[in-house]
């Protein structure tokens, strides 16, 4: 095969390819989604806000440095959903230890971000993407 054959078998298979991905979108993050970093800041600060008007748990907030929480809480929302961030903070089931944290209390909170979310209008499958990816988080906050 001359050099104009593998060239242009070359190029032929080089179209094939960017042809195939051209049919497939590639997917974008959750992160992006959702508006990137100004959004997960606006909506966490909308949690803030509502958690501490909430008595179900505005308690176990009472002592909690919330600019710190809050630029934690960024980065774990930033990095779950695919965006550039790294959380760096405590691990969850030692800040929570001793807590007596319950499911209704953590419900509480869920029921406090889904309002933050709503306020923003995320939309529901961004909203129950971001909700399954906090799930597991759980394990680590209730009951330790």
């Amino acid at each position: 095969m001359g050099r104009a054959a593998v060239g242009l078998a070359g190029a032929l298979v080089l179209a094939i390819g960017l042809a195939a991905c051209a049919e497939r979108p590639i997917p974008v993050s959750l992160y992006s989604r959702i508006g990137g970093q100004a959004a997960i800041v606006a909506m966490v600060d909308q949690l803030a806000a509502t958690i501490a008007a909430d008595r179900r748990i505005s308690g176990f907030f009472a002592a909690t440095d919330m600019a710190a929480f809050k630029a934690g809480l960024v980065d774990q929302l930033c990095m779950m959903s695919g965006g550039p961030c790294r959380y760096s903070g405590p691990d969850m089931r030692a800040v929570h230890a001793g807590r007596h944290i319950s499911d209704a209390d953590f419900d509480a909170l869920i029921a406090d971000l889904v309002a933050a979310l709503d306020h923003f209008n995320v939309p529901a499958g961004e909203k129950a993407e971001l909700l399954a990816l906090l799930a597991p988080v759980r394990r680590g906050i209730v009951g330790v």
